[in-house]
């Protein structure tokens, strides 16, 4: 399967770029192709521009060439596999950025003759969250955990019909154990391997 890694932490050394890391070498030791994206390392805009907005509308919605790169990209992948750490409920604003940036029309959905959306990530078969949050799972839920819903429902609703969806959380990062970090690290590589 074609798998399309996408990666939001600033730093290199964190626990997330750990986590990817280890989910990438889990896919490709299951015989995954994977095509990685690491949104800081690249440099990719969180905010959508005035020309983007202008032209998301119009027959040709994508002019920035990065992104056009990553449309290419999402158009291929058969898995989408996203890790980031969760702030202020969400994710990250290059993450947020990065879906309304590449999920335009003709990439994330698409009209109908009769001009009613429908889904436009056929393809993709499976959509996996992996996020650390600074709070605890309670908190985490009584606040919706808007990252996770963002991707397992509103992105998941522009997938197949027979798409499935998984999420790989650790709560609490902030007082968490090195084995309890491990332990989640190895989940992940499991998930991964079993994907």
């Amino acid at each position: 399967m074609r798998v399309l890694l996408i990666v939001a932490h600033p730093n290199t050394d964190s626990f997330t770029h750990a986590l990817a890391a280890r989910a990438e070498t889990a896919l490709q030791a299951a015989g995954h192709t994977v095509d990685l994206l690491d949104l800081y390392a690249l440099g990719v805009s969180a905010a959508m521009s005035a020309d983007e907005h202008r032209a998301y509308h119009s027959e040709s919605p994508l002019i920035d060439p990065l992104i056009t790169a990553h449309t290419e990209l999402v158009k291929a992948a058969e898995a989408m596999v996203f890790v980031y750490p969760t702030w202020w409920s969400a994710q990250p604003a290059i993450l947020k950025g990065w879906l309304e940036r590449v999920m335009v029309p003709g990439v994330g959905f698409v009209f109908n003759a009769k001009g009613k959306v429908r889904p436009g990530l056929t393809h993709v078969r499976r959509i996996v969250g992996i996020s650390t949050y600074g709070s605890p799972r309670a908190y985490v839920k009584l606040v919706n955990d808007n990252g996770r819903r963002t991707l397992l429902r509103t992105l998941r609703l522009n997938t197949s019909l027979r798409g499935r969806t998984k999420w790989l959380g650790l709560y609490a990062i902030d007082t968490a154990t090195a084995t309890q970090r491990d332990r989640f690290l190895a989940r992940v590589e499991k998930t991964m391997r079993s994907l």
